[in-house]
Formats: structure tokens, sequence, C-alpha cells
């Protein structure tokens, strides 16, 4: 067996954290779900501007969206459901199977709205209406702001995807507003089972450390990071506030981790994947990881429930001088400001594509 197949077995879904045209065209991602256990993938602006811009697969339908003149933005958002939609259906029957927990994919806001309230849920309910597909997660960033906004789109019915977290602490404020819009559902005779994922970012601690802490603790901050964020959700799934809502008919809103290309390159190429095995969670990675695993990646212990050592070694950060909670609010701005970096980057790229291809078009 495989190592993907032992995690998948462990109760550990896998997710690919990137999507294009041409993976789609060529069967590359079929091939992932039939033969590396991909039950699932994510998707940021920097994915699609990498997509887009690198590939030709686009062209055509830029050519043809740009001359009803939509705006950039309405462009794009056409252009990433068409792929997203191909990706949902390829994962419809591990849907349908898995009662609605895996196979989903995700199509994230713009990240302009990541302190917006009302801008980030309205294009949450019109992003889920326009994909028409069960199983597209919309993500959401996990800011103060966006707590707001996932809350009520969960009680909007809305399956949604939480983005840049970095703490337990972040991790448990979107875990109660995802608990707040079900239990509102209940309230209001709605159905309760309404899809979420929460997703911890984890390589980006170690790099944001890496000159800041001795060579012994390098690339382990990440790892005690997850390991407290999943004592924190094993703990809460074992609440009687949760159970309560299981016995309605709700499902968990599973911990996801994200960013688990590890950054470091004297670092295993398979680290993060090795550290956060734990059941009922997901592991969302890049194309480059997965193939990393998939060749020479092993499957050791569990996840401690009770998080490990994860105190001791956080302590020992705190001793080299690392506010953890400073840190953590300043990764998830900084992670925001990247998103709308690269959404930028890619409404310009759009741009540019649609004035060259009119310009080629009008010379023919």
């Amino acid at each position: 067996m495989n190592t993907t197949r032992q995690l998948q077995e462990l109760g550990q879904s896998l997710w690919l954290d990137n999507i294009s045209r041409e993976m789609l065209n060529t069967g590359t991602l079929s091939n992932y779900i039939e033969n590396f256990s991909i039950t699932g993938l994510t998707s940021n602006p920097t994915i699609f501007e990498q997509a887009i811009g690198s590939s030709a697969s686009y062209d055509d339908d830029i050519r043809k969206k740009a001359a009803t003149d939509k705006s950039h933005e309405a462009l794009f958002i056409e252009l990433a459901l068409d792929d997203l939609r191909r990706a949902a259906d390829l994962f419809l029957p591990i849907f349908n199977a898995s009662n609605g927990i895996d196979g989903w994919v995700s199509m994230e806001v713009s990240p302009l709205l990541a302190n917006d309230t009302a801008g980030s849920l309205a294009a949450a309910k019109m992003i889920h209406a326009q994909a028409d597909r069960p199983n597209l997660f919309v993500k959401i960033p996990g800011t103060q702001e966006g707590v707001i906004a996932i809350e009520e789109a969960i009680f909007a019915g809305v399956p949604i995807n939480v983005t840049l977290l970095f703490s337990p602490a972040q991790y448990l404020a979107v875990a109660e507003a995802y608990m707040r819009g079900i239990e509102r559902r209940i309230v209001a005779g709605l159905n309760p089972k309404i899809e979420s994922v929460a997703s911890l970012f984890v390589s980006r601690w170690d790099a944001a450390v890496a000159d800041k802490v001795p060579a012994e603790l390098h690339n382990l901050l990440g790892i005690a990071i997850g390991q407290g964020a999943y004592r924190s959700y094993r703990k809460l799934l074992a609440s009687e506030r949760w159970k309560k809502l299981v016995q309605q008919g709700a499902h968990p809103q599973r911990l996801l981790w994200a960013s688990t290309g590890s950054k470091d390159p004297k670092a295993s190429d398979t680290l993060y994947i090795e550290a956060l095995i734990a059941p009922g969670t997901i592991n969302t990675m890049p194309e480059k990881t997965l193939l990393a695993f998939s060749d020479h990646g092993s499957v050791g212990a569990e996840l401690a429930v009770h998080g490990g050592d994860s105190e001791a070694m956080l302590a020992q950060f705190a001793q080299a001088g690392i506010d953890i909670n400073a840190l953590a609010a300043r990764l998830q701005r900084e992670g925001a400001l990247s998103f709308v970096k690269s959404w930028q980057q890619l409404m310009q790229r759009i741009a540019s594509k649609s004035q060259t291809l009119a310009d080629n078009g009008r010379d023919l």
C-alpha cells in the first residue's frame, strides 16, 4: 500500500493545493484521484495567477469573455469557476460516498474584502450560487471581520472554508462562529448539515522565525502550533455543546493543515505531512509535496490528542523571544496582504491578456 493510501486508511483526507486548466485537460487531476488518494482540492489567487499566466489554455475563454465587457474580477470568477466545476464533478462520487464530508473544491472571495464583513458575505453568497455545485466551498479569511461573515454565511447555508488561520486561538474563534451559525439554523428549523473546514497555515511560522531562534528550534514551531490546534479541535469535538449539535445532524467543521510545503531547503520536503498525521483532519499539499510524499515519504505516529509536547516546545520559543500571539496576528495580516498582491497581479494579468488577445484578433 502506498503512503498516500495509508494516510487515507488512517482517516486523514489528502487534498491538492493547486488547480489549473492544463491539469484538468491532461487528466493529471484524475490520475491524482485514482492513484494518489486525492479527495479534494483548494485554490487561492496565487494559484490562479500562476495558472493563467503560465498557460495559453485560458486564452480562448479570455478572448470570448472579454468581448462581453465584463469587469476583470467578473471575468476571473467565471474562468475560475469553469475549472472548479470540472474538478467538483470529478470529486462528486467521493462527495456522495462520504455523505458530503469529503470531495470538496474551494474558491476564495476577493482578498480585498478581508476586512469587509458585508462584502465578504455578499461575495460568498454570489460565488456559491454562481458555482452551482454542492461540493464547492467558498473561502473566507478568519480575520475579525471574517469571523462575523463566516457565522452569517453558515446560517445562510453557504459551505465555508475558513482560510488564513495561524493559531489555536484563531481556530477556536472561527469554530465558535461555525457552531453559532449551526445553532441558529436549528432554532430556525433549518438543516444543520452545512459543511465547513478551518485551514491552519503551518510552514509560514517556521519561515517567520528562521533567523530569530537557535538552529535547534528550526522547523519546529509550525508543528507545535499544529499540535496545539489539534488538541483544541479534539477537545471541542468532545464537548457537550458539540455533541448536542451532532445529535441534531450537524457534521464537524474539520481541521485542515494548509501551507504544508517545506520552505527551508535544509528541511525534509515531507516534513509537515509526516508530522501532522491525524484522523479526522485534512492535509492540503502542493503538487510538489504530494509527489515527494508519494515517492519517499513515510507514515509514522499520529498526533497526540492532548497536544503532545507542544506546550513545552512553545515555552522554548517564548524563551527565545518569540511572542506567539503577536506573531499569529502578524502572519494573518501578512497572509491577507500577500493574497491582495496576488489578486492585483491576477487582475493585471487578465487585463493584459484581454488586451493582447483582442489586438491579435483585430490583426487577423
